[in-house]
């Protein structure tokens, strides 16, 4: 478990570098202004209409993930090409969504894109998956249910 924590550590440090870039910034700050970000409280409610919405790559899906009744992986570099075929095909354009990613900006980039593309009803989660686990909550994984605690 020490080693799982170890390592989102050091892939949250490598991010913070990403934030450098005052565009990529700047990009992020427009995305939030139209996505309305919840907190993990709200989840804890989730109903099973909703679908999370996983923007990590696949290897930190495989870390483990946030579980609910509708998972979807889609990372945010084939958003665009996969959303229409995992999401709207299956669930429709109204369905209620939540991105999530590791920190939460890849996931509020995720929903603004998912709303540029016609999606009416996304949210993302404030601080992501690092968030989620803070709040002494767990991730499941292929090793079972891990935390941070």
């Amino acid at each position: 478990m020490r080693n799982l924590n170890t390592k989102l550590e050091e892939y949250a440090k490598r991010c913070d570098e990403v934030f450098l870039s005052e565009h990529l910034k700047a990009v992020i700050e427009e995305a939030n202004t139209h996505v309305i970000n919840i907190d993990v409280e709200e989840l804890y409610d989730i109903s099973k209409d909703i679908i999370l919405i996983d923007v990590r790559e696949p290897e930190e899906f495989s870390s483990g993930y946030i579980n609910a009744h509708t998972v979807l992986t889609i990372p945010r570099g084939k958003l665009e090409f996969m959303a229409i075929e995992k999401v709207a095909k299956q669930f429709g354009q109204d369905a209620q969504i939540i991105t999530y990613c590791l920190k939460g900006p890849r996931g509020a980039l995720a929903a603004y894109q998912l709303q540029k593309l016609g999606f009416t009803n996304v949210k993302n989660l404030n601080g992501g998956i690092l968030n989620w686990l803070s709040k002494g909550n767990t991730i499941h994984s292929y090793l079972g249910e891990l935390s941070l605690a």
